[in-house]
C-alpha cells in the first residue's frame, strides 16, 4: 500500500493510494503517521478493508502531499555507500570510511514531496537521490542482519539535499545536512509487503530534465540489513525513524566543473517502485 498524509480545505489527513486517488484513513481514527506505524500490523489490515470497501474520492491534484512522517525522532544518513560515489569522493581527496559512515539530518529539514528548496546561504546547494527507509512497526535494538528485514514498516523516496560548503564546517556533517527544507521526502511510504526486494530498485535524479544519477540499489556497499544491524548494535531505531541509505555517483560536486543547484532549478528523484519527489529550489 501508498500510505500518505495530504492538506485539503485547510484539514491534515491520512489517506492511501487507491486508481489513482485517494481513500482518506479519517473513518480509522488515525491521527497521525506514527500512531498507525506502531498499530501495524493490525492498523495496515485496517486500512487494507477500508481501501477495498471504498471508492476513492479524493484526487491527487487536488491535494498538498506532505512529509509521510510527521516529525521522526531520528533522520539518519549514511555517506559513500554506493561504490562508484565512493570513487568520487576520493577524487575529491575525501578518506572514505572502511566502517559505515552516518551522520543525522535534523529532523526540522524535512518537508514534503513538491515543496520548495530553499537555498539559504550556502553557495554550494548538492542534491542526492536515495532510497529511504521507515523503521517500524517495533523498536529495534541489536537486531541480527537475519532479522532486520521485520524492522521496516516501509520505503520512500530521499532527497539527501546538501550544503557542501557548510557540510565540510564539521567531520559529522550535519550542519550542511540540516538546513531547513533539505530533507524533501515522500510522496508516500509504500508497505514493506509490497518491496520483494529493495536491493534491485533503480534511481534516477534529474535537474531541469537532464539526468544526473542512475543507479540501482543493487550497487550498495553496506544492504539496508546490514545498515540496521549496525546502528541497532549501539543505540534503539525507534518506530518512525528513518534512514536514507545512501547515493550513487553523479552528484554535482563530482562534476568537473563542480555544477551546483541554481534558484530556479527544478531536481526531480526517482526510485522505481517507489515513486518521485520533485522540488523547486528557490532563494
Amino acid at each position: 500500500m501508498k500510505l500518505m498524509r495530504y492538506t485539503i480545505a485547510g484539514k491534515t489527513s491520512l489517506g492511501v493510494l487507491k486508481d489513482d486517488k485517494i481513500v482518506s484513513l479519517d473513518p480509522l481514527g488515525y491521527s497521525t503517521m506514527l500512531q498507525l506505524i506502531e498499530s501495524a500490523p493490525g492498523s495496515l489490515s485496517r486500512v487494507k478493508d477500508l481501501a477495498a470497501s471504498s471508492s476513492p474520492q479524493i484526487s491527487l491534484k487536488d491535494v498538498r502531499l506532505l512529509a509521510p512522517v510527521e516529525r521522526p525522532g531520528k533522520y539518519l544518513a549514511i555517506g559513500m555507500n554506493y561504490r562508484k560515489h565512493a570513487e568520487e569522493a576520493r577524487r575529491l581527496g575525501i578518506t572514505v570510511p572502511e566502517k559505515q559512515l552516518w551522520f543525522n539530518k535534523q529532523t526540522t529539514c524535512i518537508t514534503g514531496p513538491y515543496d520548495d528548496i530553499v537555498r539559504g546561504v550556502t553557495e554550494r546547494l548538492d542534491y542526492e537521490v536515495e532510497l529511504g527507509v521507515v523503521i517500524g512497526p517495533k523498536a529495534a535494538k541489536s537486531v541480527s542482519e537475519a532479522d532486520a528485514r521485520k524492522f521496516v514498516f516501509g520505503y520512500f523516496v530521499a532527497d539527501d539535499v546538501s550544503a557542501r560548503d557548510w557540510q565540510m564546517h564539521t567531520p559529522t556533517f550535519t550542519m550542511g545536512k540540516s538546513f531547513d527544507t533539505h530533507g524533501p521526502i515522500g510522496p508516500w511510504i509504500v508497505t514493506a509487503d509490497e518491496v520483494a526486494d529493495p536491493h534491485a530498485l533503480a534511481l534516477r535524479c534529474y535537474v531541469n530534465g537532464e539526468l544526473r544519477q542512475h543507479s540501482n540499489t543493487r550497487e550498495l556497499i553496506f544492504n539496508i540489513w546490514q545498515q540496521i544491524a549496525y546502528l541497532t548494535t549501539a543505540f534503539t531505531l525507534e518506530p518512525g525513524d528513518l534512514l536514507a541509505t545512501g547515493t550513487p555517483e553523479g552528484v554535482g560536486v563530482g562534476m568537473t566543473p563542480p555544477r551546483f543547484m541554481q534558484p530556479g532549478d527544478v531536481v526531480r528523484c526517482e526510485v522505481d517502485g517507489i515513486g518521485a519527489i520533485e522540488n523547486k529550489v528557490i532563494a
